[in-house]
């Protein structure tokens, strides 16, 4: 986390401000790691990996919908709350709720459901959202009393951040073609970037999240950031394993997230 701030990439953070980029960065990790030892949140492929354990469930559309909800009103609360503030501070808001709406947005119309999520995976991942979407708001707050960084990335982070809904919105797209309305059975994906690692929708919202990091310019949105892409690392790396196991001909050549790299 040095390194942004010795390129002069983010504004100086305070002592709390630090504390809390390095919680939120080894809470993320913890929970990618958890999934690389079958310790998984409940949801998707990933919700009979345990089911014994379940004692509470919701149907997935109702899971998702909670997932999202909060933290996209804390983004619409912030335009009512906090009119001002620049540029840098509109752009920011404006990235964090349409991330979130979009994500509404498929799941009501995009998406296709027919199993359930856990409700503590459910609670776990939407107090995770709103948190961040909420501190990544207030830390802006703070950091608009601190000197501008020396060098000015919202704009490349607004484009990069475009870059990775769009191309997380396509994928999204092709993966709700594979399933008939009421269908349960899973398939190989086709098409886009499927052709070359197994969950490209993660590889873009990890962009999309690095867009916002380049937007906010702050120690806690790169730690952040570099959280999540530890998380959706780990995560489609197991992915990869339970398409492996589930198709026996599965394409071996196809990776997990980086196009040919892993």
């Amino acid at each position: 986390m040095a390194i942004p701030m010795a390129l002069g990439i983010v504004s100086p953070p305070s002592s709390a401000l630090t504390a809390a980029s390095v919680l939120a960065l080894i809470s993320l990790s913890i929970l990618g790691l958890l999934e690389t030892r079958g310790i998984h949140l409940k949801y998707s492929k990933f919700f009979n990996a345990s089911s014994s354990s379940i004692s509470s469930k919701v149907p997935s559309r109702v899971g998702m919908f909670l997932l999202y909800t909060p933290a996209f009103l804390v983004g619409v609360a912030s335009f009512c709350l906090f009119p001002d503030g620049g540029s840098r501070f509109l752009l920011l808001k404006s990235a964090i709720t349409i991330h979130f709406f979009k994500r509404i947005f498929e799941v009501g119309f995009i998406h296709i459901y027919s199993g359930h999520m856990a409700l503590d995976s459910t609670i776990i991942i939407s107090v995770s959202y709103f948190f961040v979407s909420l501190s990544l708001i207030y830390t802006q707050i703070l950091n608009q009393q601190l000197p501008e960084p020396s060098i000015d990335l919202k704009y490349p982070g607004t484009a990069l951040f475009l870059v990775g809904i769009g191309g997380n919105f396509y994928h999204h797209c092709l993966l709700s073609k594979l399933r008939a309305k009421g269908g349960r059975d899973y398939k190989i994906p086709k098409g886009g970037l499927f052709e070359l690692v197994v969950c490209p929708h993660y590889l873009f919202e990890i962009l999309g999240f690095m867009g916002i990091s380049l937007i906010s310019q702050t120690l806690y949105s790169f730690s952040v950031t570099l959280g999540f892409a530890l998380y959706l690392v780990c995560r489609s790396y197991v992915t990869r394993g339970w398409y492996m196991s589930k198709f026996e001909d599965f394409p071996k050549e196809i990776r997990a997230i980086i196009p040919y790299v892993f």
